[in-house]
């Protein structure tokens, strides 16, 4: 029996409460949702009752979605060598880590954050040492997940070898790991658009990262050329990277359970749709075939 599965869904909402976003993830078909635990422009929020918590946790139970993340919010910056800005962006993370925790999500994908005018390796420094003190000091299952950034202005991430810097400083080594965007790492100048450049940037991944540590890909077109270092998202298909980078990725046994989340620029839930059906559409058959008793089977009539 082949035990490969597609997670595959997007960014949905939780209004009208936490439980509701798996109504709206099944009413487009996902298998796996995206969502914010609270407000992402603001710092504070009201605390998850056990009530609420266990709502969702039953709602999940019972839903045909197998899979949710959480993305954390924008204005953390754990990179931030200002004491005042690192200890509030730490109290943040450590507070949306804990309301994963209660609603049982695995996963909490994080922005590392810019370094203003401070030297890149500081950046990276503080954001490990920031990690560390927040596991060291609180009894937290969530994984939290740096995602690769495109490099915009004084943003810190867009390499690999970052990435590796800020882990290779990590003591609590389960308790991290990376989200790939495919739109940040083609602005930051990785090209996959071909299998020779796609088979060459996971070598390097692997070899300076570690395959093992992907956990989580955003998966999104770019508006902008590779290298641009401009955080453009555009419809698979419509952009820059094009549909061979996506049927390369979506065909690689590598990462067939990895958790896929589109953050395609939607103007309704509905718009993602078309986009699950494309990314069906570049399946092989050997691919397609676990889907067929999934909510997804329903977009390949």
């Amino acid at each position: 029996m082949n035990k490969n599965k597609l997670l595959l869904g997007g960014h949905v909402s939780i209004s009208g409460g936490l439980h509701k976003a798996f109504k709206e993830g099944e009413s487009i078909h996902c298998t796996a949702i995206q969502i914010f635990t609270k407000s992402n422009r603001q710092w504070h929020a009201k605390p998850i009752s056990s009530e609420d918590a266990e709502l969702f946790k039953n709602t999940l139970k019972n839903s045909t979605i197998k899979s949710v993340i959480a993305h954390a919010s924008y204005l953390i910056n754990i990179a931030s060598l200002d004491d005042d800005t690192s200890v509030k962006s730490r109290d943040a993370l450590k507070d949306e880590l804990e309301r994963c925790d209660q609603l049982g999500i695995k996963y909490l994908v994080l922005h590392p954050g810019t370094r203003g005018v401070a030297e890149q390796k500081d950046s990276l420094k503080r954001v490990a040492d920031n990690i560390n003190e927040i596991y060291a000091n609180n009894k937290i299952q969530t994984i939290v997940l740096l995602e690769i950034m495109a490099g915009q202005g004084t943003s810190v991430a867009s390499r690999f070898e970052q990435l590796a810097e800020i882990y290779s400083h990590i003591k609590f080594k389960d308790k991290v790991g990376i989200c790939f965007d495919t739109c940040h790492a083609f602005a930051a100048g990785y090209d996959f658009r071909t299998k020779e450049t796609y088979e060459n940037m996971w070598q390097d991944f692997d070899k300076i990262l570690g395959i093992d540590l992907l956990k989580v890909i955003h998966v999104n077109d770019s508006k902008k050329d590779l290298g641009c270092k401009v955080d453009r998202h555009e419809f698979l298909g419509k952009g820059k990277i094009g549909e061979t980078a996506f049927k390369l990725l979506f065909n690689d046994a590598r990462f067939i359970n990895v958790i896929k989340i589109l953050e395609v620029p939607i103007e309704t839930i509905q718009d993602y749709v078309p986009q699950f059906k494309l990314v069906l559409s570049l399946l092989s058959e050997k691919n397609l075939e676990p889907i067929k008793d999934t909510p997804l089977a329903i977009l390949t009539k």
